[in-house]
């Protein structure tokens, strides 16, 4: 059962319940009946909903579960700095990086277990939605062979560099900002980017960690498909890094699909859900089509304990748009509709913005100013 739950991951801290010393009990019933314990550092935290959730989803998956009750409680003073010692410790271990993005921003990964699912599309389009809101949104394009982000918004350029900072392309949406790093402003569009998988990583980190983000309230991240050199990177440079997994209805997509689910948890990342994408086809006169099969998202995220996020119709207009650089979130339609949805969705319980100034993350950050102040 604990290894079940060190699957469960501090989205502040990136680590798990069980290494930070979080689980207080696990009760186990006759009847299949499971109670577990969780000291949180405020009894107030409200990150208290996605921990609930997180728990109760990877516990119910299991055989011979019938419930699941998680009992919250509250650290003591001695408790709660044993946990912040742990945690700066595990960051200094994994070699994590100090990017220049606020605690409270959302970290999430858009990733495929293969290619030709649209993750691309989905990522962008579910960036500018989210930019439709308001919100400040970085987007990174980490498919350093495979870069598509600049085409499918239909933005061009060079990035600049200032005071040994990269500084993001910018994009207005409505009242929203999209801050944009991709190798395609560094790269012609038809070159050929021939690098194995150190050189890769090291692309990704100088993406992360030498670009001034600023003030963002997400950075959603274009991922390679597969298992590759660029997931496990992330993993172990950015742990509070969640995923969102791509697939597609067919059955065979799923399949493939769960492995990238597989591979970030076996990271240690919280995978906060699944999109599905291509999931059918309306045509003029109201007749729907289920052109690759139906129900894939649904199935792999049954199968995997975590919430379907929602579903993408597949649309002539969705490789147009891409082709022009206009995405499809910016217009009418369903496929706007379905985007706008998915970021209502991600922004109100899959992984909504919080404050967090009673939470770990504010904690560690005095800590961490403490320290600092006193090494100086």
């Amino acid at each position: 059962m604990r290894e079940v739950l060190a699957g469960v991951i501090d989205p502040e801290l990136g680590s798990d319940i069980v290494d930070l010393g979080m689980l207080r009990d696990v009760v186990v019933t006759d009847e299949g009946a499971v109670e577990v314990a969780v000291d949180l550092t405020t009894s107030g935290c409200p990150l208290r909903t996605q921990l609930r959730t997180d728990i109760e989803n990877r516990v119910s998956a299991m055989a011979g579960v019938s419930e699941v009750r998680v009992r919250f409680g509250e650290m003591d003073a001695a408790h709660r700095s044993a946990v912040m010692s742990k945690a700066r410790l595990k960051a200094q271990e994994d070699h994590s990086l100090s990017i220049d993005i606020p605690v409270a921003a959302r970290v999430l990964a858009v990733s495929s277990g293969k290619g030709g699912v649209g993750k691309s599309s989905v990522t962008v389009n579910l960036a500018v939605a989210l930019a439709r809101r308001g919100l400040t949104v970085g987007l990174l394009d980490a498919d350093i062979w495979g870069f598509s982000v600049p085409r499918l918004l239909g933005m061009r350029g060079e990035l600049q560099a200032h005071e040994r900072k990269i500084v993001p392309m910018e994009l207005e949406v409505g009242e929203g900002l999209l801050k944009v790093v991709s190798m395609g402003f560094l790269a012609d569009e038809d070159t050929a980017i021939m690098w194995r998988g150190l050189i890769l990583n090291r692309a990704v980190q100088q993406f992360l960690e030498d670009v001034r983000w600023g003030e963002v309230d997400y950075l959603l991240i274009d991922m390679p498909p597969g298992t590759g050199d660029i997931q496990m990177g992330l993993a172990r440079m950015l742990p509070r890094t969640e995923v969102l997994v791509v697939t597609t209805p067919p059955l065979a997509a799923q399949k493939v699909a769960s492995r990238a689910a597989d591979m970030a948890r076996k990271g240690h990342l919280r995978v906060a859900g699944v999109i599905e994408n291509m999931a059918g086809f309306t045509c003029d006169h109201g007749t729907h089509y289920s052109l690759f099969g139906e129900g894939g998202g649904r199935r792999l995220a049954e199968e995997i304990g975590v919430p379907l996020v929602g579903s993408v119709p597949i649309h002539p207009d969705m490789s147009l748009a891409g082709d022009s650089g206009s995405p499809v979130a910016l217009g009418d339609g369903p496929l706007a509709d379905a985007f706008d949805s998915l970021a209502e969705r991600i922004t109100g319980d899959i992984a909504p913005v919080v404050e967090v100034s009673g939470c770990t993350a504010r904690l560690l950050d005095r800590v961490e100013k403490a320290l600092s102040e006193k090494a100086n």
